[in-house]
């Protein structure tokens, strides 16, 4: 695989340096990423396997992981699952040019983003830099203004906290993609929105064409909003058109 290193002239605005830890076994690729992002201020640790990267885990907390699919013993699915079900961390996949199969089971498996091989490196960062601002989370109390939040069906969705509070009262767990889809669904209710204007509202310009990639996160986010996920209610399909979030939603 070839990474590409355009000029060095965009860098992350931090005041610390941020931690990612790279699953990858072709020490040649991780070298060459972990250089590249030196320079943008993000200090990278190489494991080759599963064994290495819970060991790396229970050590230090990292900003990110970023995982090649393609591994000796523990594959990379199953390490994202894994992970997932035991760590908030910020996920971000790498997958093989062309294989949406993989591209779309990481995403079931709760990551966040991929990224295709072979990659520009200027979009590596980009991709890093996305997931990182939708995980962020305010650093004060003090610094967030009041009363920001979205109510439905006894839902509630706050914008600062980046919280999902289900009618019972409890904290559900969100990916930061699964909240930034939740909150363009809260923004539009009773309003059909193409996979287009999703993936435009959640990801962004660096997310490429694949919308599949959405139906993958409305899969997700039906598993834990609505009552019955196979017979939603609240996020509805409309064929060959989109989504509709058919909920009264006000906001607070």
């Amino acid at each position: 695989m070839h990474v590409q290193a355009p000029p060095m002239n965009v860098r992350l605005n931090e005041s610390r340096p941020l931690f990612l830890l790279l699953v990858e076994d072709d020490a040649e690729i991780g070298e060459l990423i972990s250089l590249y992002l030196a320079n943008h201020n993000i200090d990278v640790r190489v494991v080759g396997n599963g064994a290495d990267m819970d060991a790396a885990l229970q050590q230090k907390t990292y900003d990110l992981l970023l995982l090649d699919l393609n591994l000796p013993g523990e594959d990379g699915l199953s390490i994202c699952r894994r992970v997932r079900s035991e760590n908030p961390i910020p996920i971000i996949i790498l997958t093989a040019q062309g294989d949406d199969v993989d591209k779309i089971l990481g995403l079931e498996m709760g990551a966040d983003d991929y990224v295709v091989k072979p990659f520009n490196s200027r979009e590596l960062l980009a991709r890093i830099r996305a997931v990182l601002r939708r995980s962020e989370k305010p650093a004060s109390v003090e610094d967030r203004p009041a009363g920001q939040a979205y109510l439905f069906a006894g839902w509630r969705v706050e914008l600062f906290t980046r919280q999902v509070i289900a009618p019972c009262g409890i904290r559900v767990a969100m990916t930061g993609a699964e909240f930034d889809l939740l909150h363009a669904l809260c923004e539009n209710p009773n309003r059909i929105l193409t996979r287009e204007q999703l993936i435009n509202m959640t990801h962004g310009p660096t997310s490429g064409p694949f919308e599949r990639s959405i139906d993958v996160l409305i899969s997700r986010l039906r598993q834990k909003i609505e009552a019955d996920a196979k017979k939603p209610t609240l996020i509805q399909t409309v064929r060959s058109e989109g989504y509709m979030f058919a909920a009264k939603v006000i906001r607070e």
